[in-house]
């Protein structure tokens, strides 16, 4: 049975648990980089720093999948935020001002970090670099340009794409009405995800093989890295923000049955054929996840993600994330490829996880907030008429505030869905 939770109701609910959860799914990448066999910069050395080769092969057989599941996670999370936050007759110039303003000058400040830090070994030349730079690179199947300069930047090219369709894409789904349609629209997107698979496996070459994965290096690049392939991901978050936005969401999909579920998909993306743990196993339970959480927002239902250390940390992930290229694949390499017991090998992994999450903050801090304040507000419109009469003073001081804020000025949602 769906809920009765009221579209206007929704469209009022900010969604805090749903920014503490982006944490999590930042932290998942954390670990599926810190167990890497083999490191996206060449000469493709281990990052896992463990010395036993049973610890060492549990560590990364237990965390090989999370970074799929996290980046899923975002893409999802992307198109669900993008949708709940949109203000209908919005400029599609303002618009795509704030998004470019929300990653493009983090990426510039750890792109031009990579530069100088892998100058030599990762990047080897301007066709190389020059893609990264635009957020072009994963349009192209060589991995020297599409994981070229910061690796973990190549999602960074998906999210481009969607902020160019978002625009187009809102204005029919914003037509869908009733159940049938959406949820049958959201199963239209999964046998998508399913059919990018299944194309790259019978039909895109399986050879030569790459060098970090055990499936050749075109069907990495067809079934993972193109932003094609993802925008199933993303239209599936727009459709999932329009469920919860109509009162859709079935009430006994709560945190705890989804949470449930995503430990099982993950299980299941260990087990399933390598290409299908990217998105396939663990899609549903990623939808649930989001879905509920936001669903749990919107009823005001007290959770720990909501919490200001949570939402802070949610805040941070988009830079948490971005440096682990830095933070991770760099400092590993100074290590060598020398491995640890146990003790030191965690001090290791605790390091890269410090430098990461200062790194985050660094960025949130001042880069991220200083441009979305200086350039990201809604510039006013000039007056192209005579000046209204003065409004009349209320005659009570208790108005409440939203009544004097200018016409789609108001953002009624916290971090989660201002990124």
């Amino acid at each position: 049975m769906a809920s009765t939770t009221s579209s206007d109701a929704a469209k009022r609910a900010k969604l805090p648990s749903l920014t503490g959860l982006r944490f999590f799914a930042a932290l998942s990448v954390f670990f599926f980089h810190s167990s890497l066999t083999d490191s996206p910069i060449p000469p493709n050395a281990p990052i896992n720093p463990f010395a036993d080769a049973g610890i060492a092969d549990w560590f990364s057989t237990a965390f090989g999948k999370a970074g799929y599941l996290g980046v899923s996670f975002f893409f999802v999370l992307s198109g669900f935020v993008l949708a709940w936050a949109a203000k209908p007759g919005e400029p599609v110039t303002a618009f795509l001002r704030r998004r470019l303003l929300k990653i493009y000058p983090n990426h510039l400040v750890v792109f031009a970090a990579a530069m100088l830090l892998f100058a030599g070994s990762a990047v080897t030349g301007v066709a190389d670099w020059l893609p990264n730079l635009l957020l072009i690179h994963t349009w192209w199947p060589q991995p020297t340009v599409n994981l070229s300069v910061n690796p973990p930047s190549w999602s960074l090219g998906s999210e481009l794409l969607f902020y160019m369709l978002f625009p187009a894409l809102i204005v029919p789904i914003r037509r869908l009405r009733g159940r049938t349609a959406l949820w049958g629209w959201s199963a239209a997107m999964i046998a998508g995800m399913v059919a990018v698979q299944l194309i790259a496996t019978h039909f895109v070459p399986d050879t030569p093989k790459s060098t970090i994965t055990p499936i050749s290096g075109m069907q990495f690049w067809f079934g993972y890295l193109l932003p094609a392939g993802r925008l199933f991901e993303f239209v599936l978050g727009i459709l999932l923000a329009r469920i919860v936005l109509a009162g859709l969401w079935p009430r006994r999909v709560g945190f705890g049955v989804s949470l449930a579920l995503t430990v099982l998909g993950y299980a299941a993306a260990l087990v399933a054929p390598f290409q299908y743990g990217f998105v396939v196993a663990t899609i549903i339970p990623v939808a649930a996840l989001i879905g509920a959480t936001a669903h749990a927002d919107v009823q005001g239902r007290e959770t720990f993600l909501r919490s200001r250390p949570m939402v802070w940390l949610g805040e941070v992930s988009f830079g948490f994330y971005l440096v682990q290229g830095v933070t991770i694949f760099y400092l590993r390499s100074l290590l060598g490829e020398h491995t640890y017991g146990v003790p030191v090998a965690l001090l290791v992994i605790a390091g890269f996880f410090a430098a990461s999450l200062l790194g985050g903050w660094l960025l949130y801090r001042f880069v991220e907030m200083p441009v979305m304040r200086r350039f990201g507000r809604a510039r006013p419109r000039a007056a192209t008429g005579p000046a209204p009469a003065p409004a009349p003073v209320p005659s009570s001081a208790t108005e409440p505030a939203a009544a004097r804020e200018p016409a789609g000025e108001r953002t009624p949602v916290t971090a989660a869905a201002r990124d």
